[in-house]
């Protein structure tokens, strides 16, 4: 009897290990570094020179991607402008807490002025097209039914509506415009720098992504008038010029690629933000928000 009694913790030890090796282990955290560094050449794209623009600030040089897809009006007139060097000469003129940063050339310019009648479609959303691609986020959303990617930028869709619209997130840029809908030209342009202002989602035209540089804008010292305006054009951070890639040498490009929003990689990037696995956290969410999920930008290898 003595000798069963002391055989059985040692069973129970041997039961418990052969159970714990039955079991799947869970799949070992990934950086999101490793995951990127892992992916093929095949799930990333180059930006287009024809939708990049360089904005050259006193800090350094800001990318945006336009999305001509999605407000295809007011992006061709924002080429237009810098090509026709509009920006050269141009001011950050408000800079809002959690908000936006937002430049124009100042009110009392003569180019100002003359662009001041000038209207072009508003393009807040779009209907949807199958042709269109739409990586679907499996998450809910407060301000859409769907949300998802498409060719990089985060966006959202109402079936019922038939309509499908970028949505506002940190880094997005948006044509600035008075309470007349078609009062937006894009000669004022605007950047997130804060929180994700969706409540504008289709009340005005966004036109674009800051794909490297956000962190310059981000930083601009506050204005202190009403809406983060400047009080005085001293007060005015200026703007060197904004010029389409296309446009300038190769020499002075950045050959930029963006992590496409269709690709297997990207999927297990998604996974891998809204299951976070590594060994600080202790809940992961189960779920992302569509302004919280990374769209990584990197220089091209050569």
């Amino acid at each position: 009897m003595e000798a069963m009694k002391s055989s059985l913790p040692v069973a129970v030890f041997a039961c418990a290990a052969a159970l714990a090796a039955a079991q799947p282990s869970k799949p070992a955290p990934i950086s999101l570094a490793d995951l990127l560094k892992a992916s093929p050449a095949s799930d990333w794209r180059s930006l287009d020179p024809e939708n990049t623009l360089y904005m050259e600030i006193p800090a350094g040089r800001v990318v945006i991607e336009l999305a001509p897809t999605y407000a295809p009006e007011n992006a061709a007139a924002v080429r237009a402008l810098a090509r026709d060097h509009y920006f050269d000469g141009s001011f950050v003129t408000r800079s809002q807490d959690n908000y936006v940063v937002q430049w124009a050339r100042a009110e009392t310019d003569e180019r100002a002025k003359a662009m001041a009648s000038k209207k072009v479609k508003p393009e807040f959303a779009r209907p949807i097209d199958a042709k269109i691609a739409f990586t679907r986020l499996p998450y809910p959303d407060t301000y859409a039914p769907e949300v998802g990617f498409s060719d990089g930028f985060a966006v959202a869709r109402d079936p019922k509506r038939k309509e499908t619209w970028l949505t506002h997130c940190y880094g997005s840029i948006g044509v600035g415009r008075d309470n007349a809908l078609d009062s937006g030209n894009g000669s004022e342009l605007y950047a997130v720098i804060g929180q994700s202002p969706r409540t504008l989602d289709r009340n005005i035209t966004l036109v674009g992504r800051v794909v490297q540089g956000i962190e310059l804008l981000s930083v601009i010292p506050r204005g202190t008038g009403t809406m983060g305006f400047y009080e005085k054009p001293a007060e005015y951070v200026p703007i060197r010029a904004i010029r389409l890639a296309a446009d300038l040498p190769a020499a002075e490009r950045i050959d930029l690629e963006a992590l496409r929003t269709e690709s297997a990689t990207f999927k297990k990037l998604v996974e891998s933000r809204a299951n976070r696995r590594e060994s600080w956290f202790k809940e992961p969410v189960g779920a992302i928000g569509v302004c919280n999920v990374p769209l990584p930008v990197r220089i091209r290898s050569r």
